[in-house]
């Protein structure tokens, strides 16, 4: 019998149900076949297995040992102090004891087995949290601006926004109750009911990703999404949105028909049509997305088949009216948020930068133990960054000193004593937990930054703001292809740098080296950072120099140095 096909799995569904329930139930499977792997995934579930110990349970003639990374879906990545509590719990009780901050501004937990698969996703429900949708071919969570400053409308209604989003896209099936929360079991949908409006039963080619940012702070990244909304305000008030359309990062090592892209402008809206204009856009995709080929399938690829043109005539014709021009505004800055701010409101938040995103204990640092301390105590409310940091929120003055010892005391570093590339670094999980890297990044990212920096200092550019994104396969989850170095997994311990990208998220990089092993990354670097400091202009960036003065003149330089300097 031929594999099915993951639209074929769709199809077949009824509606995401397959036969999730039975399978889940039945305790004498330890994990889902194909097409519950491909099911789970839209109730925010990934099947994995430790790959680490893969090889030495084959020799002991074992399968792998399955398990389940569980995603919550957080748009603008807010939790209370409670529900941020419930989750530590329930990293403890069900996980691997660790959570992990994404860089969509949601939280997984990984190492969730089977038998204990239901009760962590009820009770993330039951703390008023849902996975559902926080993957598969649907909008994902939503992003948005988490710097929670207070008496700003602008903001506001951003994070209103990014709520009406979620929940106008959130798939209607009520599969997902019915699986994990009530049950029980429901009758398949009668014929010729609309279950799913938007989506059909198909629902989207690809997965789909949105963004809301200002042009000043682009802390979301929002031009690597399908989706990107730009705020266009003034007076402290939003005039409507500039919507970017296309971005997307993943791409196949060897494969000149993937690539990543950064989104372009499709038009304005108001508030009152945004939402209106921004359906339209997820039906074409669903309607004209290519779900012959999954590594085609992305909306970026549509509209560079299509010509910018015809996807712009092609949405304004499923809008219905004309749509209005793009008012030229564009992204400016980024702000990180670290560090202690004043919210308006007489409170303060502190962002705190979270090591690869990993709330874990190690001997070092102890970083959920001094978090849970911090929210317990103070009753801080709780944001997470795209660059999967933490925003402790809501806080008294009176609590700083006090919240700055509990930090120190737990070995977490305050954002003062950061090195500038180690401020601005991510790295996804990769292994042992994901079962697409090809390489590590997350376990290798500390190392890598140890080495890079002394390169850095000892070219005395360490004060000098420079991104680098490390990811352990070519899918670019952490976006490594915008900022200024992206080392992307290529083999086991090997790697492709890549440079060119910013800071501020508004620049692709090009491909400098391949296959280059870990402990070669630092002399790979050396020469351009040599070129930048050289030949750089005042206030340019690494990867806007490296950009700037493109890849020929880059290598043409690093060729002419001597062995010892390259």
């Amino acid at each position: 019998m031929a594999k099915q096909s993951v639209e074929e799995i769709k199809e077949e569904s009824d509606y995401l149900r397959g036969t999730l329930a039975e399978d889940i139930a039945n305790e004498e499977l330890d994990h889902l076949d194909e097409a519950g792997k491909q099911l789970i995934k839209f109730h925010g579930s990934y099947q994995q297995d430790d790959r680490d110990i893969r090889k030495e349970r084959k020799k002991q003639k074992l399968g792998p040992l399955y398990f389940f990374m569980v995603r919550a879906k957080l748009p603008g990545g807010k939790l209370t102090a409670d529900q941020y509590l419930v989750f530590d719990d329930l990293c403890e009780r069900y996980a691997n004891g660790t959570m992990r901050i994404t860089s969509r501004q949601g939280i997984q937990f990984h190492g969730v087995f089977k038998p204990n698969l239901k009760n962590q996703i009820r009770a993330m429900n039951d703390a008023l949290v849902s996975t559902l949708a926080a993957c598969g071919d649907v909008n994902r969570n939503v992003m948005c601006c988490p710097a929670p400053i207070r008496n700003d409308s602008v903001r506001d209604e951003m994070q209103a926004l990014a709520d009406r989003i979620a929940e106008h896209l959130c798939p209607k099936t009520t599969a997902y109750h019915d699986i994990w929360l009530n049950g029980e079991k429901q009758a398949a949908s009668p014929k010729g009911e609309v279950v799913e409006p938007i989506y059909g039963k198909h629902y989207l080619p690809r997965k789909f990703k949105i963004a809301i940012a200002l042009p000043e702070d682009n802390c979301v990244d929002v031009l690597s999404d399908d989706l990107g909304i730009l705020v266009k305000h003034s007076d402290g008030k939003i005039e409507g949105y500039n919507l970017f359309v296309g971005g997307g990062m993943g791409m196949t090592h060897g494969m000149a028909k993937t690539y990543p892209r950064l989104a372009t402008p499709l038009c304005f809206a108001t508030p009152n049509e945004v939402i209106d204009v921004m359906t339209a856009v997820v039906k074409v995709q669903r309607d004209h997305g290519n779900r012959e080929d999954r590594k085609q399938a992305r909306m970026k690829y549509l509209i560079d088949s299509w010509g910018e043109k015809k996807f712009h005539d092609t949405v304004q014709e499923y809008y219905g009216k004309p749509l209005a021009e793009y008012t030229g505004d564009r992204v400016t800055g980024m702000d990180d948020h670290l560090g202690w701010h004043d919210q308006g409101d007489g409170k303060r938040w502190v962002g705190v930068h979270v090591k690869s995103g990993r709330i874990a204990d190690h001997a070092d640092h102890r970083f959920r133990s001094g978090l849970r301390e911090v929210v317990a105590k103070h009753r801080a409310n709780v944001r997470f960054t795209a660059q999967a940091n933490i925003l402790l929120c809501d806080v008294d003055p009176a609590a700083t000193v006090d919240i700055n010892q509990i930090l120190l005391d737990h070995g977490i570093v305050s954002y003062d004593d950061l090195t500038k590339i180690e401020r601005y670094s991510l790295a996804c999980p990769a292994i042992p937990t994901c079962g697409l890297a090809l390489s590590d990044s997350e376990r290798a990212l500390g190392h890598v930054l140890s080495m890079l920096h002394a390169e850095i200092a000892a070219l005395g550019l360490q004060e000098e703001d420079i991104a680098l994104h490390m990811t352990g396969c070519p899918n670019g989850c952490v976006r490594p292809y915008s900022s200024d170095i992206g080392i992307v997994g290529r083999q086991p311990n090997k790697y492709t740098v890549f440079l060119g990208g910013n800071v501020e998220g508004t620049a692709l990089s090009f491909q400098y080296q391949d296959l280059v092993p870990t402990n070669d990354l630092p002399k790979v670097v050396r020469g351009p950072l040599l070129f930048y400091k050289q030949a750089r202009e005042e206030g340019e960036g690494f990867g806007d120099f490296c950009r700037r003065k493109g890849e020929t003149e880059v290598r043409s330089f690093v060729e002419s140095l001597p062995d010892t300097s390259a």
